[in-house]
């Protein structure tokens, strides 16, 4: 019995025996996929309609989360409670859809007794149990077998590994079904517009950079002076040198100022031909901002020039940008 006082070896050997015994059961899994699995797939991939996941207790919290699954990476999903089913809820239900039950028995009375309701409804049904030969697995159309050999707790009675293998399964039903779709990482951020991943996969650099009226340039025979002022008033802490057709030539910033001052000049008279950086490192406009992220991080600077196929300035970025944005 474990009290205040337990030596932590005690916690730490209990630990792992619980996560030795669930990833042992994750492996029988894998081993134990069958055509149940591939029936599955094929009866969503069919499905016009959308997938109904329903579940009691323990296993209606993993139906909710294999639903939530579902329906960013592809499959239009919700989650139905079964004890409110039978109270209106299988109004939910369309002939068209797919539902897909779990009960680590199989005989779950709440998800049992809808059985020949969602029949009549015309959806077709899949099962995922822990018992093959239970009732939910006779009468579904396809069965997931998420048996395990032993739950992970020490009175053998909270569902632990059993919950672990349905939230697994549920895992790879939904990859192998957004591989069949050939769901892209565009598709997946169209589903998360608000978070870091949608910023991340949704922002290109054309709707971070600074262009038009507010992108630094100057002509290749301007003066440091002139470049200065253009630096000071665009406020990047750098400017794009570029030639007579707008292509760039060059990139004056602020480290290349302070190297500058450190030898005898003529603000008046010194050209920023002779103190840019020839050929900088630049980026298309339709890329990634991540992808300036890391081109940034790579190189250690903190500012890119955007350009065109023809290497004609269209813009220009930094970090602080790209924080603003949320990309970093």
């Amino acid at each position: 019995m474990l009290t205040p006082h337990t030596p932590s070896e005690h916690l730490l050997a209990l630990a792992r025996q619980v996560l030795d015994i669930e990833a042992d059961a994750l492996r029988a899994l894998s081993d134990r996929l069958d055509g149940g699995f591939v029936d599955a797939v094929h009866l969503i991939l069919a499905c016009k309609g959308r997938v109904v996941v329903s579940g009691m207790g323990k296993s209606g919290h993993i139906g909710g989360k294999i639903a939530a699954t579902l329906a960013s990476t592809g499959t239009p999903a919700f989650f139905m409670h079964p004890g409110e089913a039978s109270h209106g809820d299988l109004g939910m239900i369309a002939h068209d859809d797919v539902v897909l039950a779990l009960s680590n028995s199989g005989e779950s009375n709440e998800i049992v007794s809808i059985v020949p309701l969602i029949k009549r409804r015309g959806a077709k049904l899949i099962a995922m149990t822990g018992n093959p030969n239970s009732t939910l697995a006779r009468e579904a159309d396809a069965h997931l077998n998420a048996a395990v050999d032993k739950e992970a707790c020490p009175l053998k009675l909270a569902p632990t590994a059993s919950t672990t293998a349905a939230l697994a399964l549920g895992d790879a039903l939904a990859m192998a079904l957004l591989d069949a779709r050939g769901f892209s990482a565009d598709d997946f951020a169209r589903t998360h517009p608000g978070g870091t991943l949608g910023r991340r996969l949704l922002v290109h650099v054309s709707d971070v950079m600074h262009a038009g009226e507010a992108l630094p340039r100057v002509d290749r025979d301007a003066t440091l002076k002139a470049a200065l002022f253009e630096m000071t008033k665009k406020g990047l802490g750098m400017t794009a040198v570029v030639d007579a057709a707008g292509r760039v030539v060059g990139l004056f910033t602020d480290g290349d100022l302070r190297r500058a001052l450190e030898h005898a000049l003529d603000l008046q008279q010194a050209k920023i031909a002779d103190l840019m950086t020839s050929n900088p490192k630049t980026i298309r406009a339709d890329e990634l901002a991540v992808a300036a992220v890391e081109k940034m991080d790579t190189l250690k600077i903190n500012g890119l020039l955007v350009v065109d196929a023809d290497n004609t300035l269209v813009g220009a970025l930094n970090m602080h940008d790209l924080l603003k944005a949320g990309v970093v």
